[in-house]
């Protein structure tokens, strides 16, 4: 008889490796990737769920206006001042369509709140400023881009403010001018100014000086205390008659008569709608 210890059979080396669990496979997985996976709490039924992933389809909006904010920059560095505006242009309505997609899915979170507000500081806080700078502040030297950091710096104050206030402030009105609709008049003033061949050289001095001042004008704008219309309100769901798709394709036919002078028009009008409201009411408030 052998005095070797028997060896109990699940100790003896079979060659093959121990098996993991669902959970261990999937830490192991995790833990070979070089980006880690968004999560986040969401309410469902009264209840906090933590949920893994992104939405992709507001999200593919939030990245395109990203992309047409950067365009727009990398084309002012090439004297394509044109292309920079309408490029700007372009942001805005993905940034209008990347929300509206998402209350209309159902998909919004947390992370495309963040990301959309990331994205406009590039689109209409970054380009816009850089876009003019380029294009005429440039040779005004401190003066020109302390206006141009002036507009930067009040659009990010200005998103920082709409941020704290998501779900607190009225949905109807915008506190101060949104970003957006503060990047339109600086975008349709530069189409405006290329279509009339001001440009290099053509700038003059009084014109730079006039532009750098619209643009710390139109930046402070963002951060005043004055309500603006949203229209948010707009129900694009429901049915309207005929003679709304009508006046919609002959705005369309309005705008592409001159769409440079056009938009910025608009974009002036909304601009001081603001302040032109306040204004009113406390003339005929006395």
């Amino acid at each position: 008889m052998s005095d070797e210890p028997t060896t109990p059979p699940d100790a003896k080396n079979t060659g093959r490796q121990p098996s993991l669990s669902s959970g261990e496979q999937q830490s192991g997985i995790e833990s070979l990737t070089l980006i880690d996976e968004h999560e986040e709490e969401v309410s469902v039924d009264g209840q906090t769920v933590r949920r893994r992933g992104i939405y992709l389809l507001p999200n593919l909006f939030t990245t395109a206006a990203l992309f047409a904010g950067f365009y727009a920059i990398v084309s002012s560095m090439d004297g394509r001042f044109e292309v920079a505006a309408i490029a700007i242009f372009i942001a805005m309505v993905l940034d209008g369509l990347d929300g509206r997609v998402a209350r209309l899915t159902n998909t919004q979170s947390k992370f495309g709140a963040e990301y959309d507000s990331l994205s406009d500081m590039v689109s209409f806080g970054v380009a816009p400023a850089l876009v003019m700078f380029s294009w005429g502040l440039a040779d005004l030297g401190k003066f020109g881009y302390t206006c141009a950091f002036i507009y930067v710096a009040c659009a990010a104050l200005r998103l920082a403010k709409f941020n704290t206030q998501i779900g607190l402030a009225d949905k109807n009105y915008f506190s101060g001018l949104a970003s957006p609709a503060a990047a339109s008049v600086i975008a349709g003033f530069i189409w405006v100014c290329h279509d009339e061949g001001w440009l290099g050289g053509q700038v003059s001095f009084e014109l730079s000086v006039f532009a750098a001042c619209l643009t710390a004008l139109v930046g402070m704008l963002m951060i005043v205390n004055v309500s603006y219309n949203s229209f948010k309100g707009l129900d694009l769901r429901g049915r309207v008659p005929f003679v709304v798709m009508f006046a919609v394709v002959l705005v369309f036919g309005v705008v592409m008569i001159d769409p440079a002078r056009i938009l910025l028009a608009v974009a002036v009008c909304y601009a001081l709608s603001g302040p032109a409201q306040v204004l009113y009411k406390r003339v005929y408030s006395k």
